[in-house]
């Protein structure tokens, strides 16, 4: 019997969701973005649980779109659709009204990093990083990052990772305010349980709408936000760069971009 790409299980208040396609360390691939879709919502309007811990089996959280099972569009799906489908399980967790946790274990990488920055709170293994990888094949962000990043690091710090495509380290990443705690590897997944249940013995009113007002209080939106970077990377799909970043990546060399 196939094992599931989401795995959902249910510990009194609190839901753990967990990406489970480990021999891909979780790369997102179309059956697990509707997995997502279609879970997030559900748990979020469920009423007995209180909060919800995102995270990664096997021990890597999530290496982003898994370039080779369509998510870069294709016959069933042109590119700008799977983008769409990818930025409404980000709008999901933004627009619950419960907390979300991410419990981040190894690489947090492009997509699976906004993922990650989406949920309200990260706790970070200390091997785990998080990268805004996409400038590395000549890309931008665009799964929030580039909304998530100055927001949480400031607009010096975030033009730096953003641009360089910097990998940050657990120690890094709590050090900024990426990550809200850090823990050994064998302890992540226990530490998120255990924010997410001292959340869920919160108000759900009041943390409902403290998560909207803090959501809320910045210029501009994250629907914006994805808007301009859907728009954005469209444009960079059809560039030769990516195709040069996409060949030296294949041929572990560093790639020549001409900004064409």
């Amino acid at each position: 019997m196939t094992a599931p790409v989401l795995v959902v299980e249910e510990e009194g208040p609190v839901a753990v969701l967990t990406l489970n396609r480990p021999s891909t360390k979780n790369a997102l691939n179309p059956e697990l973005v509707t997995a997502l879709r279609e879970t997030i919502p559900a748990v979020a309007r469920k009423e007995s649980l209180r909060a919800v811990v995102l995270t990664g089996a096997g021990g890597a959280f999530c290496s982003g779109a898994d370039l080779k099972s369509g998510m870069t569009g294709g016959d069933d799906a042109p590119v700008g659709a799977r983008l769409e489908q990818l930025h409404e399980v980000l709008r999901a967790i933004v627009h619950a009204p419960k907390p979300f946790v991410a419990a981040v274990d190894g690489a947090a990488v492009g997509f699976g990093c906004d993922l990650a920055l989406a949920c309200d709170l990260r706790v970070l293994s200390t091997r785990a990083y998080l990268q805004e990888i996409f400038v590395k094949i000549g890309l931008m962000p665009d799964g929030g990052g580039t909304f998530w990043v100055p927001r949480l690091v400031g607009l010096g710090r975030a033009m730096e990772y953003l641009m360089l495509g910097t990998r940050i380290d657990a120690v890094l990443a709590r050090e900024v305010g990426l990550a809200n705690r850090t823990a050994p590897p064998e302890e992540t997944l226990d530490e998120a349980r255990s924010l997410a249940q001292a959340l869920a013995k919160g108000p759900p009113l009041a943390l409902e709408r403290i998560k909207r007002a803090v959501r809320e209080s910045f210029s501009g939106t994250i629907d914006e936000a994805l808007d301009r970077e859907k728009k954005s990377q469209l444009e960079l799909l059809q560039s030769s760069d990516l195709m040069e970043g996409v060949m030296a990546w294949a041929q572990r060399r560093d790639p020549h971009f001409q900004g064409k």
